[in-house]
């Protein structure tokens, strides 16, 4: 669920994004604007939302501030994935809930930008105040601003909501028009929105025990101090954005932020003291005194308010100082205060870097998440294969059954994003997932595609399956198939170690390419121990880490026919050193998904010898890591399942029996025994 999530028997496929706009019925997304604004009275879809009172607020701020335009990205101050209620700031002043756009407001039009998988929700969700924009790049806005804002005029932002390369981009390209860019605190919407915005949660932040752990706090604080002492510019502080970071770092979690077990924190981490950035109402007695935070050792948590935070950075930096930040994940509002001759700028951070590579206790740690994940996820299997036949099913009550079958299992923190639950056309939108009163039914006569994931003490998982009840079309097999080659051939690859995934994201798409196919997101994201769902660096994009040992990224190619179905199929895997025959460093992969595909959409015919064999070895290992699990639970009918869908492949392999057929003969068998 990363930049994209996919998968490959009959079952899941995983994707990057998260929230798109469910719809029972195909939409066309090239279509013209559903809202029909040139009338008189004006057609608007009943899902709009009026928004005249937030921009006459909004502008009634920027009067105040002598600004005529200001920009409100979708993200908050940690430039985090997932956003907390109290920050969605462009959804409460456009109406529009996707969860990529940006809005911009002038004194007197505003505008929203977003790409193709959120037109249509935006058209069905904004109303006749607002221009929709089919486009994302910052030069396309820049281009509006310059059309409609007067020159010598001011454009306003907040600073926490704008990552350094965002400032740097709109900055240069209004730089010589007269237009002048102004970093405005606090936030204006936030003043527009006043008593009705929701609240700061006191959501409790605890302690993640030692067993659900790589290392104690106390161990990774060494490490990063080690790296600061060995870097040849001599950083004397890290600063610590991203909510991920100060997690890992301290083996704290919260629930502040949907889908991810996180809290409103920052770090600066120097080479004498601790500050970490916090609301303090959320630490108990208990987590106060594991953080050392009653004494002023080098190893003592000093608690500091967490709205403190640019005035205690811009303090530090007025000494001798030189500050380690990763630009990523730094907003402008904490780099602007901070001397340029006193930064020290990578991509990303010492601990973003670090905790990328996982230890053998936290790889041992996801395994073990990934079987139990895998129980959940076969469960709901062998209940839509019974059920969904019965016409039963929806898009929507499947998602929440699944959830519940994961809520089931050990060690389980809910889901670690929404669910993309997609039946037929919905499918082709990679980004879909349904809601209570927008959803489909599943049928026996359509594909289905499932990309989830959970939350576990012990790891996050993210798998994708695509699957098909009935009689697949001789495209859908073959498309599926292919699907499943360009998985299978980028899992069994052995590169060099420090390869970049951008340089190796072909073999995931040679054999789609091969017939003109292709798909249009990327092809794996890095994971955490109870972290992201989406870890950065890792991955196949040209912004990854190059690949190294003990990295965990998901490889998720897919094939999306608009208006008919969708195909993606995701799992996990771990990088690990391969057995050439010569010496040599040399790295490949070891799924830990373990959920198997979908033999009825397999073509066996189009499978190379060495993929058949990969195949049936990896099927070999879901028996013997899931199946006991299974049979210890007394979960017979998942463990026959399992059984008949793990037989090994050949080129004249039989058609899976039906559930039904199969679960009499395995009665029969068992009263044969009896007798």
């Amino acid at each position: 669920m990363a930049q994209a999530h996919w998968g490959c028997c009959p079952w899941l496929v995983v994707l990057c994004a998260l929230g798109a706009w469910g719809h029972p019925k195909s939409v066309d997304l090239t279509a013209e604007d559903v809202r029909n604004c040139l009338i008189s009275p004006p057609y608007l879809p009943v899902t709009v939302v009026n928004t005249t009172a937030q921009l006459t607020a909004l502008r009634q701020q920027m009067h105040i501030q002598n600004l005529f335009a200001y920009i409100i990205p979708e993200t908050d101050a940690h430039m985090s994935e997932y956003i907390g209620t109290r920050d969605k700031r462009r959804a409460w002043m456009t109406g529009f809930t996707g969860s990529a756009g940006t809005a911009v407001v002038t004194m007197g039009k505003a505008g929203l930008w977003t790409d193709s998988r959120y037109w249509t929700q935006a058209e069905r969700q904004m109303d006749c105040n607002w221009e929709l924009h089919k486009e994302v790049d910052t030069a396309s806005i820049v281009i509006w601003l310059l059309t409609e804002v007067p020159a010598g005029k001011r454009v306003g932002f907040d600073p926490f909501l704008f990552s350094i390369g965002s400032w740097e981009s709109y900055n240069m390209a209004l730089m010589n028009s007269n237009i002048k860019l102004v970093s405005i605190t606090p936030n204006l919407v936030d003043q527009a929105w006043g008593s009705e915005k929701p609240l700061v949660l006191s959501q409790p932040i605890y302690v993640l025990q030692e067993a659900f752990t790589g290392n104690t706090w106390q161990k990774k604080v060494s490490d990063i101090r080690s790296q600061m002492q060995k870097h040849p510019k001599a950083p004397t502080a890290v600063l610590l954005s991203a909510l991920d970071e100060t997690a890992w770092l301290f083996n704290l979690r919260g629930s502040d932020i949907p889908y991810n077990p996180f809290f409103y924190s920052y770090t600066l981490l120097t080479d004498s003291s601790i500050r970490l950035f916090v609301n303090r109402s959320c630490l108990n007695s208990e987590t106060l005194k594991y953080l050392n935070s009653s004494c002023t050792g080098s190893m003592c948590v000093q608690v500091e308010d967490y709205s403190q935070v640019r005035h205690n950075i811009q303090a530090y930096a007025s000494g001798n100082v030189k500050i380690w930040i990763g630009t990523s994940y730094t907003t402008y509002g904490l780099y602007e205060v901070i001397p340029t001759e006193k930064l020290i700028e990578d991509t990303y951070s010492p601990v973003m870097v670090t905790k990328a590579v996982k230890n053998s206790k936290e790889q041992a740690l996801l395994r073990a998440s990934h079987v139990r994940d895998a129980v959940a996820v076969i469960r709901y299997l062998v209940w839509l294969e019974k059920n969904v036949p019965k016409g039963t099913v929806d898009e929507f009550s499947g998602a929440e059954l699944l959830n519940k079958f994961r809520g089931k299992e050990q060690f389980s923190s809910g889901p670690s994003f929404e669910t993309i639950s997609a039946s037929g056309l919905n499918a082709a939108l990679a980004h879909y997932s349904p809601t209570k009163e927008l959803h489909r039914k599943l049928s026996s006569d359509e594909m289905y595609l499932l990309d989830s994931g959970g939350q576990y003490w012990d790891g996050t998982t993210d798998i994708t399956r695509t699957v098909h009840w009935g009689t697949p079309s001789a495209f859908q097999k073959e498309a599926y198939t292919r699907v499943l080659i360009g998985n299978i051939d980028l899992s069994r690859l052995v590169f060099p170690a420090n390869t970049s995934g951008r340089m190796m994201e072909v073999f995931a798409r040679r054999a789609l390419w091969d017939v003109g196919l292709n798909y249009g997101h990327g092809t794996g994201h890095g994971i955490g121990n109870f972290l992201c769902v989406h870890e950065w660096p890792v991955g196949f994009q040209y912004n990854n880490l190059p690949m190294a040992k003990g990295m965990f990224t998901s490889i998720e190619p897919g094939y999306y026919q608009d208006g008919e179905f969708g195909i993606r199929l995701e799992d996990v895997a771990l990088v690990v050193e391969a057995k050439t025959k010569y010496p040599g460093s040399y790295l490949t992969f070891e799924v830990v998904s373990l959920v198997p595909y979908d033999r009825n959409l397999i073509d066996v015919s189009l499978l190379s010898p060495e993929q058949l064999q990969y195949l049936n070895h990896y099927y070999q290992t879901i028996r013997e890591k899931v199946g006991p699990e299974l049979q210890q639970r007394q979960l017979l009918e998942e463990f026959e399942w399992l059984q008949q869908h793990t037989e090994p492949l050949s080129a004249k392999a039989p058609h899976t029996a039906p559930l039904a057929s199969l679960l009499a003969v395995s009665s029969l068998a068992i009263l044969g025994c009896r007798v």
